[in-house]
C-alpha cells in the first residue's frame, strides 16, 4: 500500500494543487524533493560558443529557464536587448514570464498554445528575415534545430543552462523510506541512479511522466508502477488519482 510519495519536483506554490487534494482523499503523506537542479553557464563557458546575442534580432524561449538564465547573462555582459527584439515562446505563460526582467507591453512577443515549438512555426515564418536565437540547456535534442531548418529560418542553438543531480545527503539517504517516488525527466532517474545505485525493481514503485523518462527506467533495469501521461489520463495528477484508487479497491 502507498502512503508516502517523493514527488521529483518543487514543492508547489498554490494551495489549490491537485497535489494536495489526492494527499488529503487517499491519506497519503507526500514530500516534494527536486532530484535536479538548473545551473547558469559562466560568461566564460558561454563564450566558448562564439555566439554574440546582439546580432540576433528574435529570440525563441521554451521555458522560464531559458528566460532566466538569458537575461541573466545578457545582465553580466552588459548586454541591453533593443525594444524592436522580437521574443517567440512556447505558450501565453512563458510569455508573461518575460516581464519579471522587461516591461511586456512595450516587447513584440509572440506565443503558442499547445507548449511544442511546432505552434510557433507559422508565427516565426512570417518573420522570415528575422535571426533567431534559441537558449537551450545541454540536454537538449536537435529536434528545434531540423524543425527550422525546415522552413529555412536563420537560427542559432547556444546552451546557457544545465541540468545536474541536486545529490541527496547522508542523512536523506539514511531517511529513504518512500512507497513511491515520481519523475519527469530521465535526468531525474540518472541522479536516482547515482544517489541509489543498489536500488533493484521492486525496492520502490515508480511513476514516470513522458516516454523518454519511461525508457529511462527500463533502460535501468527498474520496473514500472505508473506511466503517464495517457490518452485518459493526459496529467500525472490524473494518472496518479486513478492508481490510488486502483489500490484502495
Amino acid at each position: 500500500m502507498v502512503k508516502k510519495i517523493l514527488v521529483s519536483q518543487p514543492k508547489p506554490t498554490s494551495d489549490k494543487s491537485p497535489y494536495y487534494d489526492i494527499a488529503r482523499d487517499f491519506d497519503v503523506e507526500l514530500v516534494f524533493r527536486p532530484f535536479i537542479k538548473v545551473e547558469g553557464m559562466t560568461q566564460q563557458e558561454f563564450r566558448k560558443q562564439k555566439v554574440n546575442i546582439p546580432d540576433y534580432t528574435a529570440i525563441v524561449f521554451t521555458s522560464r529557464h531559458a528566460i532566466d538564465h538569458f537575461f541573466q547573462l545578457t545582465k553580466e555582459m552588459r548586454i541591453t536587448m533593443p525594444e524592436t527584439t522580437k521574443y517567440f515562446c512556447v505558450t501565453e505563460t512563458i510569455a508573461l514570464y518575460i516581464q519579471k526582467y522587461a516591461p511586456y507591453r512595450k516587447r513584440k512577443i509572440f506565443f503558442g498554445e499547445t507548449g511544442k515549438i511546432d505552434d510557433l512555426l507559422p508565427a516565426m515564418t512570417k518573420h522570415k528575415t528575422e535571426k533567431y536565437l534559441v537558449p537551450m540547456s545541454d540536454v537538449a535534442n536537435d529536434t528545434i534545430t531540423k524543425l527550422l531548418d525546415s522552413k529555412d529560418l536563420k537560427h542559432k542553438e547556444c546552451v546557457m543552462y544545465r541540468t545536474v543531480s541536486n545529490n541527496f545527503t547522508e542523512e536523506e539517504k539514511k531517511n529513504f523510506d518512500y512507497d513511491m517516488a515520481i519523475f519527469f525527466s530521465p535526468a531525474g532517474i540518472k541522479a536516482l541512479h547515482e544517489d541509489f545505485p543498489d536500488m533493484k525493481p521492486g525496492d520502490i514503485k515508480i511513476a514516470t511522466f513522458g516516454p523518454a523518462t519511461a525508457k529511462a527506467v527500463r533502460e535501468m533495469g527498474l520496473s514500472l508502477a505508473l506511466e503517464a501521461p495517457t490518452e485518459r489520463y493526459p496529467s500525472m495528477t490524473g494518472a496518479l488519482r486513478h492508481f490510488l484508487q486502483e489500490e484502495e479497491e
